[in-house]
């Protein structure tokens, strides 16, 4: 008499991968932190007769390089991400690399903006809210390349990212689209409409 075997259901299931879904809300309570900023920023804006005041008026030549640098950047970033997903770890990397590289001359020129403005953080209250906005948005962007540049310190190990696995990548590059977007609505808030 043969005893018939049943095995066992395995109790290992297949869970959705939500760090993706994690990053996105992140984004999402940062993005209303900055609509604060932004809120706030136009209300002084609308309610103060000279805006900005006399002496601190801003520059647009490098802002509107810093942001044809970071703008630009999104694209070169989507190139690695389009790398991985042929299986091109080289590729990922050297497009991840020229993007941590943008990153940084982006915050340089950040710096050197700071240092040629002529005016401090409690100049006026404009000063106040354009150093607060942009310093925010730049320790961002120190944090996107830190993102990239721990994306590239793990791709190192062979068979760390490829075609299927590659979250991590993905991440990076949705956060770094996200300080682009948050740029360029600065840009267009504290130096475009400014000069009008």
């Amino acid at each position: 008499m043969a005893i018939a075997t049943e095995k066992a259901p395995a109790h290992h299931e297949e869970h959705a991968d939500l760090r993706v879904v994690g990053l996105i809300t992140f984004l999402i309570s940062e993005s209303l932190m900055f609509g604060g900023f932004f809120a706030t920023y136009l209300f002084y804006r609308g309610t103060t007769a000279t805006w900005p005041p006399e002496g601190t008026e801003v520059e647009l030549l490098l802002p509107t390089i810093n942001t044809i640098i970071l703008v630009s950047s999104s694209f070169v970033i989507h190139f690695g991400d389009s790398a991985i997903k042929k299986n091109d770890v080289k590729g990922m990397r050297k497009w991840y690399k020229i993007t941590a590289f943008m990153g940084i001359i982006f915050l340089l020129g950040q710096v050197y903006e700071y240092l040629t403005l002529g005016y401090g953080m409690n100049s006026n209250l404009f000063s106040n809210c354009f150093y607060l906005m942009t310093g925010f948005h730049g320790l961002h962007v120190f944090i996107g390349v830190l993102l990239i540049l721990g994306v590239l310190w793990r791709s190192r190990r062979a068979g760390h990212y490829n075609e299927h696995k590659h979250t991590g990548i993905e991440m990076a590059e949705i956060y770094w689209h996200f300080v682009d977007i948050i740029w360029i609505v600065l840009f267009t808030l504290l130096y475009v409409l400014t000069k009008f």
